[in-house]
């Protein structure tokens, strides 16, 4: 699994450009949020087509950064989230960005961009 990264001019219509570039290219989000820091918009995604999305923001001269994502499903119980992230961070791995939303069962669907890839793997066994 990958997510997209790219830094965007928050004034001028960047956003709903890149935007419309996925969409004419038949990419749906999994999961994603863009922040506004001042005059930038940084906006990372996992999109539900690796390589459509890299041709979209190609096709549309976007920069963007890729990075792994690991799934991780996690029991919907109080402190599974905070015990997933302190056996990451215990393990001397980062978090650069976390996707949460609802699975079945109500289960919490978590994806993880960690700082090293093989370490959080390790880590998460």
């Amino acid at each position: 699994m990958k997510d997209f990264i790219i830094d965007l001019d928050a004034r001028n219509g960047d956003l709903a450009r890149v935007a419309a570039a996925l969409a004419r290219h038949h990419v749906a989000l999994k999961a994603g949020a863009a922040v506004s820091t001042g005059p930038r918009v940084v906006a990372r995604f996992v999109p539900s087509d690796i390589d459509a999305a890299r041709r979209a923001l190609e096709a549309a001269a976007v920069r963007f950064e890729e990075g792994d994502v690991i799934p991780v499903s996690l029991p919907p119980r109080p402190g599974e989230l905070a015990s997933l992230l302190t056996r990451l961070a215990n393990g001397g791995v980062g978090v650069r960005a976390l996707y949460l939303s609802s699975g079945a069962g109500g289960r919490l669907e978590v994806a993880v961009a960690p700082t090293n890839v093989a370490r959080a793997r390790l880590v998460l066994g």
